[in-house]
């Protein structure tokens, strides 16, 4: 049994409660346990992570969070930057499952965070199991 640490940024709260929902279920499944973290915003996301594997506590991740365009450029890089930092990241080898949704509108919110739709979350933590089994074939 792996431990995994979900990281969100909790700034759409009904949209990360169905993303967790669906991690929780693909993780708790396939037998792992799972811890939630809360930090403000996705930019912080990666920080979180990276602080959290020093530790050594959890064997993967995921991060969650939602991310809609606005009128200005701060999309462009909260939605760039955040998926950069989780890329380097899981290129030092930290398992992790990236479910930051970056969306146009809360209606394409809705559909990929919904477990019962395209189930993003659920996706992501699938994403980091299959990374934490790379990393235990390559590490034998």
């Amino acid at each position: 049994m792996a431990r995994f640490l979900i990281v969100e940024a909790r700034f759409y709260e009904n949209f990360n409660d169905m993303l967790i929902a669906g991690a929780k279920a693909a993780l708790q499944a396939a037998g792992h346990e799972v811890e939630v973290l809360t930090v403000p915003g996705a930019l912080e996301i990666p920080g979180a992570i990276a602080l959290a594997a020093e530790s050594g506590e959890f064997d993967g991740f995921v991060a969650i969070g939602v991310v809609i365009r606005g009128e200005t450029y701060h999309f462009e890089i909260v939605a760039g930057e955040s998926a950069r930092a989780i890329m380097a990241l899981t290129m030092d080898g930290i398992p992790i499952g990236n479910g930051i949704l970056t969306v146009e509108n809360e209606d394409q919110a809705n559909l990929r965070a919904d477990p019962s739709q395209k189930d993003k979350g659920g996706e992501a933590a699938k994403a980091a199991l299959s990374l934490l089994s790379l990393a235990e074939r390559f590490a034998s």
